[in-house]
């Protein structure tokens, strides 16, 4: 089995040393990824392409195919067959035994590239192969234009490689060929898909967490981290760190004008995650702000914001609609996650300023929230490795596994589809089938005095309902993993 890898096309156009750098990295990136998958993978790597070979196997297949398209830097993959180089009718041959139902009663086209010295054109070849589809296949037309079908040929050398399937790579730049960055993470949309993008950028990307008071909130914020860092960014560790902002916060709501609250906040978020930044060695700042989604996202205040430190502030999102981040979220996995994540706001002003006057803010900034303060805060900070944070969650649900409590009823929140695909059978407790969307609608049925342990195939979405749920008043919360010892 083999399958070819192409660069994104802003790889292609930059100077041949970039161009290299770029794919020696990438390279590495999959060998990375692929080597725990099987002995027989092998990735090579070539100037225009990347070639990956490993022995006919379904599911290795599939995590091939999994991994590619969560890669940063690949435009697209083909799964390709392979056949030597030989007269046009042995060709013909090989491919219409695996084409001929595809393409009968269907317009197509033949579309053939080369790649070294042949006696032949590639409009020979396709020509010749065309021309013996449409007479050996029933009711086959040809149409160069807008096709029902395509037979795409890559002639490299002495080898014909037929494409088979082609998939949608996410384009960007390799990890980490761009500079490293801290994203700011609330767990909400905006923040997660800021940090998705700048992942696909090429940039390493550390995670910074304000905690204002709410320790449920930190556990949904560090899976979601957790989820975006494994999924898009695996090859690569990074830091999740969280700052303790209770104090921060309190000295705002007791001492700041009504109007200013917010921006004095994010001011003092954006001290502070300048320090954390030094720390990590990241150049640059990362939030998920857009012009006017709320009133401290105004220009006037997002000046008076980005005043607050040297550290350059980007915005991947800054003239995103809302919905728009929302599709975003949901193409890379995360809406689902961020959606019931536990709100927790610890600053709410009743009449905040779209325009805040800066003179305000130097007056009592220093006296509100002094540098010590803020150094205060930095120096407790709380770093750990991503890989950890499922090892030692903060705050989180207990986890079970073999000793599951014996009047413990398991809530399986997967899907329809997932449930009915596989469905979760224990001998000793009751299952319930309540997916995550319908927990909100169902709580009511459920009696707070029971143990409720949550179950999905990841374990991120059954984490973040036990949160959900323990923050509406079911003290007896907790998640429910299954192993191979544990499957009845």
């Amino acid at each position: 089995m083999k399958f070819i890898v192409r660069l994104h096309a802003e790889i292609t156009i930059k100077s041949r040393s970039v161009r290299q750098r770029h794919l020696k990295v990438l390279t590495g990136n999959l060998r990375t990824l692929m080597k725990p998958l099987d002995r027989s993978v092998r990735v090579n790597s070539r100037w225009d392409r990347i070639d990956i070979y490993h022995a006919a196997d379904a599911s290795v297949t599939a995590k091939i195919i999994q991994f590619l398209q969560q890669t940063p830097g690949i435009a697209y993959f083909e799964q390709v067959s392979e056949h030597p180089l030989t007269e046009f009718e042995q060709l013909l041959e090989w491919i219409l035994a695996s084409q001929t139902q595809r393409l009968s009663n269907k317009t197509f086209a033949v579309r053939v590239k080369r790649k070294g010295n042949h006696e032949f054109s590639s409009i020979d070849m396709a020509r010749y192969i065309g021309g013996g589809i449409r007479a050996r296949v029933p009711g086959t037309e040809v149409a160069l234009k807008n096709p029902q079908e395509e037979v795409v040929l890559h002639v490299i050398d002495d080898t014909v490689s037929m494409v088979e399937l082609r998939f949608a790579g996410l384009g960007g730049f390799p990890l980490p060929t761009q500079e490293t960055v801290l994203s700011l993470m609330s767990g909400g949309f905006d923040s997660a898909v800021a940090s998705y993008q700048m992942i696909r950028r090429g940039a390493r990307t550390h995670f910074c967490f304000f905690n204002l008071g709410a320790d449920a909130h930190e556990a949904a914020v560090r899976e979601i981290a957790y989820f975006i860092w494994e999924k898009y960014s695996r090859t690569h560790a990074v830091k999740f760190i969280t700052v303790d902002f209770s104090e921060v916060v309190e000295r705002i709501l007791e001492h700041a004008d009504q109007g200013s609250m917010g921006v004095m906040l994010k001011r003092a978020m954006m001290r502070a995650a300048g320090q954390v930044a030094q720390l990590v060695k990241a150049h640059a700042l990362v939030t998920g702000e857009a012009v006017g989604q709320v009133a401290s996202q105004t220009l006037s205040n997002l000046r008076i914001i980005d005043q607050a430190t040297d550290a350059l502030i980007l915005r991947p999102l800054i003239v995103s609609d809302k919905q728009d981040i929302v599709n975003e979220a949901r193409k890379i996995g995360v809406e689902h996650l961020s959606a019931v994540v536990p709100e927790y706001c610890g600053v709410i002003s009743q009449q905040p300023s779209v325009r805040v006057n800066p003179d305000l803010i130097l007056e009592t900034e220093q006296a509100v929230l002094p540098d010590s303060l803020i150094n205060e805060v930095v120096a407790k900070s709380n770093a750990v490795d991503i890989r950890e944070v499922r090892v030692n969650p903060v705050a989180g649900p207990t986890i079970y596994q073999d000793s599951i409590p014996e009047n413990a009823v398991i809530i399986d929140v997967r899907t329809d589809d997932e449930e009915e695909l596989a469905p979760l059978q224990l001998e000793k407790h009751k299952v319930l089938h309540i997916p995550f969307f319908r927990i909100a609608r169902k709580q009511d049925t459920l009696d707070k005095n029971t143990t409720y342990l949550m179950y999905c195939q990841q374990g991120v979405m059954s984490r973040l309902q036990a949160i959900y749920l323990k923050e509406q008043g079911f003290v007896h919360t907790g998640v429910y993993e299954q192993t191979n010892s544990n499957k009845d």
